[in-house]
């Protein structure tokens, strides 16, 4: 089996590259991909691809003709995309940039699997659920963090385990959610139009070493290499407490899930799936700042109470729904995940300024 990563050298599609590059000598895969290298931090990824036998091409998903010189695959996992909410509204990018990237890029991917029959795995976002609805959560706080209160008043969709694929999408969900919920739509009607396999894991915050570590899109990384090297944090929004929560999941937690679809295209269940770790891999900033005062030493971290643009108190994503059709679970615990990033900053002083 051949198989394409796009975004192959970001942080999710080169750990996905290499977890597949374990599997067992007969099952083991070859391993394509192709990165446009405009995301600062992904030069660091191409020798090691390369050495590991990644078939690595630079080149841009915008352009058709960069994934025609692709050649012949069996399955796509699409793990392009420009993940930042604030994406086209703060500045770094124009709107059209991110529509462009994150949806004309899934259409010339979707030719390409069109063309040559190939499955396709998008890793879409919890990012494509409402904003609207997240934010007006019932919530209290325990223990440093926000929890859902009243559980009489949660939404459809929600519940003490989290966020269900029946919540709500609606307007708003930011430009890249928008984008990816626009390619979930296109993915899944040109696997019925066109007869090839399409799955959808909607994933929570992926975190582990190596991750680039911006504050909008790797919260975790960026939080524990701030800290250790001793620059400017703040709580925004919600008071300016730290009291809001996200779950976080390895990619090395998601690579089996991801061989399992290809592996078993046609089984009957759903094709939209939430994947996270879940309430017991979840964290505060406040509890995170804990954790690293434990690990690194004291300091302070600033308050800004003002909300933020698209910012949700409580992101906890609901699994349940994945682990009965295909029997997944989370295995690398947020310890773990929080330890190794950590080793990392230890190893890698100035990451920050190498990614940007």
């Amino acid at each position: 089996m051949r198989i394409l990563i796009t975004g192959a050298c970001g942080f999710v599609g080169s750990s996905l590259a290499r977890e597949l590059l374990r599997e067992p000598g007969a099952t083991r895969p070859q391993v394509a991909g192709i990165d446009n290298l405009s995301r600062a931090g992904s030069e660091t990824n191409v020798g090691a691809l390369r050495r590991a036998g990644v078939e690595l091409v630079h080149g841009d998903l915008r352009i058709a003709h960069d994934l025609a010189a692709l050649g012949r695959v069996d399955w796509v996992i699409d793990a392009a995309a420009n993940p930042s909410v604030l994406a086209g509204v703060d500045g770094k990018f124009s709107s059209r940039q991110v529509v462009e990237h994150n949806l004309v890029g899934t259409l010339n991917v979707l030719e390409f699997c069109k063309a040559h029959k190939a499955g396709f795995v998008l890793l879409s976002t919890s990012r494509v659920y409402s904003v609207e609805a997240l934010a007006s959560l019932p919530v209290e706080v325990a223990g440093g963090a926000f929890r859902p209160s009243q559980p009489a008043a949660l939404p459809p969709g929600l519940s003490g385990k989290g966020i269900a694929e029946g919540f709500s999408t609606a307007a708003p969900v930011s430009l890249y959610g928008a984008t990816k919920l626009a390619s979930e739509q296109l993915a899944l009607e040109y696997g019925v139009a066109f007869g090839f396999p399409v799955w959808i894991d909607r994933c929570g915050v992926l975190a582990g070493a190596g991750q680039f570590g911006r504050a909008d899109q790797g919260i975790f990384s960026h939080w524990i290499h701030s800290w250790r090297a001793g620059r400017p944090l703040r709580y925004i929004g919600f008071g300016g407490y730290g009291h809001q929560v996200r779950d976080c999941l390895h990619p090395r937690d998601l690579a089996p899930l991801l061989v399992a679809q290809m592996r078993d295209p046609a089984r009957k269940v759903p094709r939209v799936l939430n994947v996270g770790g879940g309430v017991e891999n979840s964290m505060s900033l406040t509890n995170l700042s804990h954790w690293c005062e434990q690990r690194f030493g004291k300091r302070t971290v600033g308050a800004d109470p003002e909300p933020r643009v698209y910012d949700a108190p409580w992101v906890v994503m609901d699994s349940t729904r994945l682990q009965a059709a295909w029997d997944w679970h989370v295995r690398t615990p947020i310890a773990s995940v929080l330890e190794e990033i950590a080793g990392h900053a230890e190893q890698n002083p100035r990451w920050l300024e190498l990614v940007g």
